[in-house]
């Protein structure tokens, strides 16, 4: 079940006025229900994947409390996350794993193995995986007790809103208030309107603005062979504009479906797009998993405490992780490494960047410096992101030579465009679209609140008028139906 479909809009409000309705001790047991239903509704017998990460991290989290020695607690948690990672390896990693084994053995001119699985992979499998590991990690740490209910840990797992793109939650929040659920006020009704208001930024995002770029971009990567300087540049810019709005869509419908029943999920994605170095934009997009590789994998590999090769070599562990964890191909680790690489590239270059603008006389606290640096690190994520959308290393090859080889300005005439089989009118609006979105990460950026938040606090009048043009653009001129097949948000793949 998507968030962008007829079933959901039946499936939440139903949620939503039993969960109120029935006593306060029941409701974590019907948001279990509910979530394993949502995650049935893609592929019931993968239930059993998630059922059985939760089993398992939760038997291991009770054994760590139990155990005084350092190396049994260290031992329990390297079975529980072998387990959990081996399975989320098999499921997602195996197919490329004999992929490139068949590559070498190719070259060897040895007999190429087949595979003997026809796997389907989990959806939402990456984000509960870390969410469990991060759970027994915490209580490893002695950073949370362990949860001695296992419904109640099972909700924290599979909680519909966030269970199958994140964000991915960490116990000290999400499971504290699973915990906290019949000792609090959960109706509100500053939160239903404000995570009302949030749900439908949310379907804008991702049904107006991602899916209509999605259409150019397809296009563009579709008849590669034909495009040019002109259409490859635009793809690009609209790809990174694609999957802001795929996955932030995403994320703020959860944190506003989430907000109506009165949780609160963590902030995901902070105005990225305004970032000023690629550092900032690392604390600004996936927050979630940004702070997940960070706290789990980066930190206890020495972090930064540590010699200047060695904290290199940790953040480039940790993008490649971060890469590899987005998929199981090459695109992806090289995105990873990218990022790896302008992060190191940029602490070199922090001194010499300082002492030019000092010598020039550069004023580094006014608005055009702050604009500067937001154009280059705007130009650095997107050409990251042709690796990111790039399906194989030949597709790769062959976009930077239709970039670099095919200047074309003349295609922006009438009939220039029209071996991409776009229509004038999905060309024409995406740029009001843009707009609109725009405003709204400014208002997030200036206000330090979410769209949800902000509309709230308006008066009644401005409120409504801002929903129902944004409601009226989602009906009109969103990309859904019979003839729209990418309805699925990019994320679910990973």
């Amino acid at each position: 079940m998507e968030f962008n479909t007829i079933d959901f809009m039946i499936f939440f409000p139903i949620v939503v006025f039993i969960y109120f309705l029935i006593p306060k001790k029941w409701k974590y047991l019907w948001l279990l229900v509910t979530s394993y239903y949502f995650y049935m509704c893609w592929n019931a017998k993968y239930a059993i994947l998630i059922a059985f990460s939760t089993v398992i991290t939760y038997l291991c989290a009770l054994r760590l409390e139990k155990e005084t020695e350092s190396g049994r607690k260290k031992m329990v948690v390297g079975i529980c996350a072998a387990v959990n990672l081996g399975i989320l390896g098999f499921f997602k990693y195996f197919g490329f794993f004999l992929e490139n084994l068949n590559g070498i053995f190719s070259a060897l001119h040895v007999q190429p193995v087949k595979n003997p699985f026809s796997l389907l992979l989990p959806v939402g499998i990456s984000f509960y995986t870390f969410q469990a590991l991060g759970y027994l990690i915490d209580v490893y740490r002695g950073n949370v007790k362990a949860e001695r209910n296992l419904l109640k840990y099972a909700l924290f797992v599979s909680f519909f809103p966030q269970l199958v793109a994140g964000p991915i939650e960490r116990s000290k929040s999400l499971l504290s208030q699973i915990q906290e659920m019949e000792n609090k006020r959960l109706w509100s009704y500053d939160k239903i309107v404000s995570g009302f208001g949030l749900m439908v930024w949310g379907l804008f995002q991702k049904m107006v603005v991602a899916d209509r770029c999605a259409v150019f971009v397809d296009a563009v990567h579709e008849y590669l062979f034909a495009a040019g300087t002109v259409e490859t540049v635009a793809a690009a810019l609209l790809f990174s504009v694609q999957i802001y709005c795929d996955f932030a869509g995403y994320s703020a419908i959860a944190i506003g479906a989430a907000r109506v029943m009165g949780f609160s999920l963590m902030e995901n994605f902070d105005t990225p797009y305004f970032s000023v170095s690629i550092q900032d934009f690392w604390r600004r997009w996936h927050i979630s998993l940004s702070t997940w590789f960070r706290d789990y994998l980066y930190i206890p590999l020495g972090g930064s405490r540590c010699s200047k090769v060695k904290k290199w070599r940790n953040l480039m562990i940790t993008f490649l992780c971060s890469g590899l964890w987005h998929g199981a191909s090459w695109n992806y680790v090289l995105w990873g490494g990218i990022h790896g690489l302008y992060q190191i590239i940029g602490e070199i270059l922090r001194p010499v960047k300082t002492g030019i603008a000092e010598k020039m006389h550069v004023r580094t606290e006014v608005f055009s410096y702050r604009l500067g640096q937001i154009l280059v690190t705007n130009a650095l994520t997107t050409f990251a992101w042709i690796f990111f959308r790039a399906g194989h290393f030949g597709h790769l090859v062959l976009y930077f030579q239709r970039m670099f080889t095919k200047f074309n300005p003349w295609v922006l005439s009438v009939s220039g465009l029209d071996y991409l089989k776009i229509s004038l009118k999905d060309l024409a609006l995406t740029p009001i679209f843009l707009v609109l979105l725009l405003l709204g990460d400014v208002v997030k950026y200036v206000t330090k609140q979410d769209v949800g938040e902000f509309l709230a606090k308006q008066n009644l009048w401005f409120r409504w008028c801002v929903l129902i043009a944004l409601i009226f653009c989602i009906l009109i001129f969103g990309e859904y139906g019979m003839q729209f097949d990418s309805k699925a948000f990019i994320y679910f793949q990973f």
